[in-house]
């Protein structure tokens, strides 16, 4: 129904329209919580290497098996407004940094249960927010203070953090080999720009197939094309490949305005034809005389193009991906050229080999062997197509841990380790603050806590006692580096174990979590509008004639 007010002489006034509804105060603030919170536990099961995993059926019956917070938060179709906040979360975390998705929307949750506590308290909103973000504020102090660097030539402490990520994912078997192939692919994209290295994970190249198993999965030091050889006559094969990258029609160009050219003499008719045939050949001339073997095109071969090509024995591709061209060009070192009279032999890449192979029943090109590639491919092998889903998402999150810690080269120990840590320094934090504002940073102290907790429990332990001997763990020397052994019980240095993480993973969950908690506790007031109507019917039913029959059948 419309909202009404009344006027001073009791006239009603309409303020909403027909339909529109609205909360206020607690019971706002209550939904809003509660919607939020059911959005966290429902991957909060899903927290460290012994979480349990999701199936997400969607409405056409396609199946996803995960436990990966950002793929099951995609999947989900939400509809309260404060719930897709916490998608939000899982989302910024995965574009920012790729992994800690779930830790984020986990944090957010127990944020915003410490908080209506609060509330129930008599403290005011505004209060439990300004705290929340002082304490946020001293917890990536925190972070900073208890991280270590990390040499990027270290390759086993950078294989201990792709391990770390992948150890929650269903690859566990394969972790080893996943995080070699990982390490060195993110060493082959990386680059330095100024003072700082840079490593953008888009250059590297993830390509699914199905059949064979996840020990088959491979790093290829170039590119795979999911493209055939052009022509039957072709090699399918060349090895010390000379490669021009085009991005322009063999063909003969068509003109943009209607023409029409008239043949009065029949002899003329075939130098026409012949003129055609040659301006083909001339561009394959073109490209042979440059010392190319292989030709990969953006744009379309003519089939009389792909002939000539063929009598020279030259390779070639056609309407290969923009993407995929960036990639050749940064993997084999040549330049994409835009008009062949400008091709010569310093603009062509160079790879070792150049070859079609039959992956399951598709054809793909090969294109590996570059000297120094800073564009590359990984190929995943699965038996099942959900498997090699899942795979492409621990690989995905794994890669993007590594980038990160190229990026920023600080790391913090794992299982819950660094979470203990900032919640004890919190705490002592919380006298220094004082005034109701105290209880706020308590209170997120006991979140970071649900991280180790939570992993405790997940694991089947008794996460009381854990927490115990966690907190006195970390009032010894070096307890910064103390975190619970889910496979153990134990409380162990994780360092050791080479359980680590990027410190930018963790400090981007504190601040996508506290800032998601504060924006849905400050709300106090829900208006939601009617719903719109679709327009009316016309009148005797969809066909616009009585009985709904299209009007050419009445």
């Amino acid at each position: 129904m419309a909202y009404l007010t009344q006027t001073r002489s009791g006239q009603p006034v309409l303020i909403l329209k027909e339909g529109a509804s609205r909360s206020r105060g607690k019971e706002a603030r209550r939904n809003n919580i509660m919607a939020a919170r059911v959005i966290a536990e429902a991957i909060t099961t899903t927290l460290g290497p012994r979480g349990m995993d999701k199936m997400l059926v969607s409405s056409l019956g396609d199946t996803t098996i995960t436990n990966d917070g950002a793929a099951i938060l995609d999947e989900i179709d939400v509809e309260h407004p404060a719930a897709k906040m916490m998608v939000e979360v899982a989302k910024t975390q995965d574009d920012m940094v790729g992994d800690g998705t779930t830790t984020a929307v986990v944090l957010s949750g127990e944020l915003l249960k410490k908080g209506e506590e609060l509330l129930e308290q008599n403290i005011h909103p505004t209060v439990i927010v300004s705290g929340y973000r002082k304490a946020a504020q001293k917890g990536v102090e925190v972070l900073n203070k208890i991280s270590v660097d990390v040499d990027l030539d270290d390759k086993k402490t950078m294989k201990n953090v792709a391990m770390t990520s992948m150890g929650s994912k269903a690859v566990g078997p394969v972790g080893e080999q996943f995080a070699d192939i990982v390490t060195e692919a993110v060493k082959f994209i990386a680059e330095k720009r100024g003072d700082r290295w840079v490593a953008d994970i888009d250059n590297i190249q993830i390509v699914k197939k199905e059949g064979k198993s996840l020990q088959d999965t491979k790093l290829v030091k170039g590119i795979i094309l999911d493209k055939e050889v052009v022509h039957a006559g072709m090699p399918k094969t060349v090895k010390n490949a000379k490669i021009a990258l085009v991005n322009t029609a063999l063909e003969v160009k068509k003109p943009e305005f209607d023409a029409t050219v008239r043949i009065h003499d029949p002899a003329k008719m075939q130098a026409f034809l012949d003129q055609e045939t040659n301006m083909l050949k001339e561009m394959v001339s073109k490209i042979a005389s440059a010392g190319a073997n292989v030709i990969i095109c953006q744009k379309g071969i003519d089939d009389m193009t792909q002939h000539f090509l063929a009598k020279k024995e030259i390779l070639a591709i056609r309407r290969a991906k923009e993407s995929d061209m960036e990639k050749l060009s940064r993997a084999t070192g040549g330049t994409i050229i835009t008009n062949l009279d400008d091709l010569n032999s310093k603009d062509l890449g160079y790879a070792k080999l150049v070859e079609e192979r039959k992956i399951g029943d598709d054809e793909m090109v090969f294109v590996e062997g570059c000297k120094n590639p800073k564009s590359v491919s990984i190929l995943i092998h699965a038996g099942l197509e959900r498997m090699v889903d899942e795979a492409e998402r621990a690989m995905h999150d794994a890669l993007s841990v590594v980038a990160d810690v190229v990026e920023n080269n600080r790391i913090v120990a794992g299982g819950g380790a660094a979470e203990a840590a900032v919640a004890k320094e919190l705490r002592s934090y919380a006298i220094k603050i004082g005034g109701r504002e105290q209880l706020a940073v308590e209170s997120f102290a006991d979140s970071m806590e649900k991280i180790p907790s939570q992993l405790a429990e997940n694991a089947g332990l008794d996460k009381i006692d854990i927490m115990v001997e966690l907190r006195a763990a970390h009032e010894k020397p070096k307890g910064q580096l103390m975190g619970v052994d889910v496979f153990t019980g134990k409380i162990v240095n994780m360092h050791k174990k080479g359980v680590i993480d990027p410190l930018s993973v963790k400090e981007q969950a504190v601040k996508s979590a506290v800032e998601s908690a504060s924006m849905i506790l400050r709300i106090d007031d829900v208006i939601s509008g009617g719903k719109t109507e679709g327009p009316p019917m016309p009148p005797g039913g969809p066909g616009g004639m009585p009985g709904g029959m299209p009007p050419e059948d009445y």
